[in-house]
């Protein structure tokens, strides 16, 4: 049983896995499990090249970005479980028991967040009725969100991203991800409002 498993390995899916990890120290967090399926196949980073991000050199590539993102995690907070090379097809159960199928398994977890793109390819069972149009993306792109309140789709549920109505910048991506990681964070610790940082003192 994981405590909660992130779905996508993107911009927002792992930035919402390394803050996560980064509470690993945290007494509210030592014993928890937490998973990412890093499938990245379909990640609009493929084709990217970015010029205008905080934090990242001009002329990186989104390729790249993939790669050392799940490296990081790997290096860093090498007790997340990361699933390389599995699509989540179906979404059963309930709050806090959901179980996750994929092309090749299956897996129960307290807790989903969902970090995939907005494509209107989207096909996880159990989660279509909550398939809206997105309200930030021009019509013409078809682009899907899945309706949400402050990123909280139902008890157990988050959606981090362009998939939960934000547009598709990287930094934008990045910070969705980061804060449904602290909303979870404050729930395991108690309903107090935490977040993590590093420092050099």
């Amino acid at each position: 049983m994981f405590d909660v498993l992130i779905i996508g390995g993107g911009v927002s899916g792992m930035s919402c896995a390394l803050v996560l990890g980064s509470a690993k120290n945290k007494s509210f967090a030592t014993d928890k499990k937490i998973g990412v399926f890093t499938h990245q196949k379909a990640s609009a980073l493929q084709d990217a090249l970015f010029n205008n991000a905080y934090g990242i050199p001009a002329g990186k590539l989104g390729s790249e970005l993939l790669n050392e993102s799940v490296l990081h995690l790997s290096e860093t907070y090498p007790h997340i479980t990361q699933i390389p090379n599995e699509k989540v097809l179906k979404i059963e159960g309930m709050f806090p028991e959901f179980t996750v199928t994929t092309n090749k398994s299956s897996y129960k977890t307290k807790t989903i967040v969902i970090g995939i793109g907005s494509a209107n390819t989207f096909a996880i069972d159990g989660l279509m009725d909550y398939v809206v149009s997105h309200q930030k993306a021009l019509p013409e792109k078809q682009r899907i969100q899945l309706k949400n309140s402050d990123h909280k789709v139902t008890d157990g549920i988050y959606v981090i991203g362009t998939l939960a109505g934000w547009r598709s910048q990287l930094a934008i991506a990045a910070g969705s991800g980061a804060a449904v990681a602290t909303d979870i964070l404050t729930l395991w610790n108690g309903g107090v409002q935490t977040h993590c940082h590093d420092s050099i003192r």
